[in-house]
């Protein structure tokens, strides 16, 4: 049977990274990724939708260890896709890759002190066409396979929906070469990606007729340049790329973390905040309270943020408008919502969310013989979990960019490793002491962590099983902290 020292599940960005990285720092390991669609990228490959970009700045979305070379701060998905392609090539990490394999099983052996993973092989868009199936040992085990569903996003049932005589299309599975020029289109959601399709269907060419933005509950947004304002300052002062890159990356880190932090301490002056930067970008009879006042505090859900205030130069054009409404039932010709209001619509875009599976993308585990009870063990670190050796999982930052908790896990992993060869040690596990107490391991009130909550490990309520969601005290607890630090146990 086949064997590799470390075996990374996922080709997006996290697991394009750990393998790059594991390459660099530690060359005489054998290295593998299984990825279960048939290109790399992840998330960036799969949403094709109009305008998908990051909804955070590239400058900390971006590896640390491999600086985005540019002012664009909100990228969009090809700048992505060539971003990671890029390092992918750079690092040899082609080669590892192995597509259309699922990981559908792993089972831990102390005595061999491996794990043994099953995967199927086939294209998993061929209706779920069962293909070969394929059998490897790994001493480490490393999820990158992120934190929601590729087959399916989350798809409420309304009433009336198969009376509606036109389209409706989650943006999760986009369908290529769609036309919406010229259509009624309403969009249904008010996170992230309903506040980019918005202005992108509404403004360009093949623009929609109009686009409504439907939503139930609100969400704070805030105006963003597109291009960095510390970035674009020091280019033109002609100072090195390096010292460009750190700077523009250091600055959005210390904003992120500043933001949170006055958002969580001061939550009343933060709404105030909020409704003022709104308020200016809007005509001044907008009802900014009705659509952009959320009944809970900043950053209790994610902020979604626009480039060059895109959104708010659709709603002030006419083009696009928003509904604060719930949904009573679709009709033949469009949405009738409890209001009585009938929203006419060609087009629905099911802005929904998606659905949860982290961290471990479905696999089925097994620990020397017992089923792996995932809402039973503890995040150590957000990277390990208590009672499961030599098991690694990549998960980011809920209130910041998903790259800077990335790269830590990546420094820490390869750090561990190093120290097991140091020492002679086969094995890591985390151990909790029995006082630690359990605590929500994602904090968010946001639908799509709640209706997976159940499902999830916790977390402890002090480190090392207690992340801060803070990257500067994470670099201390998992970046600079000794790896044997009375909590691992080794073998």
């Amino acid at each position: 049977m086949e064997h590799v020292d470390v075996l990374i599940i996922g080709a997006g960005l996290s697991g394009v990274g750990a393998a790059a990285q594991v390459r660099a720092r530690l060359p005489e390991k054998t290295v593998a990724v299984f990825e279960s669609r048939s290109a790399k990228g992840g998330t960036w490959d799969l949403f094709r939708y109009p305008g998908v970009r990051s909804d955070s700045d590239m400058f900390t979305f971006g590896y640390t260890w491999r600086p985005w070379r540019s002012d664009v701060a909100l990228a969009d998905g090809p700048l992505i896709r060539e971003y990671i392609d890029t390092v992918a090539d750079e690092y040899d990490v082609d080669r590892l890759i192995r597509f259309q394999h699922r990981v559908t099983r792993a089972e831990w052996d102390s005595d061999q002190a491996r794990w043994t993973v099953t995967a199927s092989v086939g294209d998993p868009a061929d209706d779920g066409a069962a293909g070969e199936t394929v059998t490897l040992t790994a001493s480490f085990l490393w999820s990158c396979a992120g934190y929601y569903k590729y087959e399916q996003g989350f798809q409420p049932e309304w009433p009336g929906m198969a009376d509606f005589r036109g389209e409706i299309v989650h943006p999760q599975h986009w369908p290529q070469g769609l036309d919406y020029s010229g259509k009624r289109v309403v969009v249904i959601g008010s996170g992230a990606t309903a506040v980019t399709l918005v202005p992108a269907m509404s403004t360009g060419e093949g623009a929609a007729a109009h686009v409504t933005m439907l939503q139930r509950t609100p969400s704070y947004v805030i105006n963003r340049a597109r291009r960095d304002p510390v970035a674009r300052l020091l280019t033109r002062l002609r100072l090195p790329e390096r010292v460009v890159y750190r700077a523009a990356r250091w600055a959005n880190i210390a904003q992120a973390i500043g933001f949170y932090k006055f958002s969580t301490r001061w939550p009343a002056r933060a709404k105030a905040f909020l409704r003022r930067e709104t308020a200016r970008q809007l005509p001044p009879d907008f009802p900014v309270d009705e659509h952009f006042a959320p009944p809970y505090n900043p950053w209790e859900q994610r902020l979604c943020f626009v480039p060059n205030g895109d959104l708010f130069k659709a709603l002030r054009s006419g083009a696009a408008d928003i509904v604060t409404d719930t949904i009573e039932t679709f009709t033949p010709t469009g949405v009738r919502l409890a209001s009585g209001k009938e929203l006419e619509a060609d087009l629905v875009v099911s802005a929904t969310g998606f659905q949860m599976q982290m961290p471990f993308g479905g696999i089925e585990f097994v620990v020397d013989g017992e089923p792996l009870d995932l809402p039973s063990r503890l995040a150590y670190k957000a990277l390990m979990l208590s009672g499961v050796p030599n098991l690694f999982f990549t998960v980011g930052y809920t209130n910041a960019s998903w790259t800077l908790k990335a790269d830590l896990v990546i420094d820490y992993v390869c750090r561990l490793l190093a120290h097991l060869d140091a020492h002679g040690y086969r094995t890591a596990v985390p151990v909790p002491d029995a006082s630690v107490e359990r605590r929500p391991l994602m904090p968010l009130t946001s639908g799509y962590i709640q209706r997976s909550a159940h499902l999830l490990p916790s977390e402890g309520d002090r480190a090392p099983w207690r992340m801060a969601q803070n990257y500067y005290v994470d670099q201390l607890v998992i970046r600079r902290a000794p790896i044997d630090d009375g909590v691992l146990r080794f073998t």
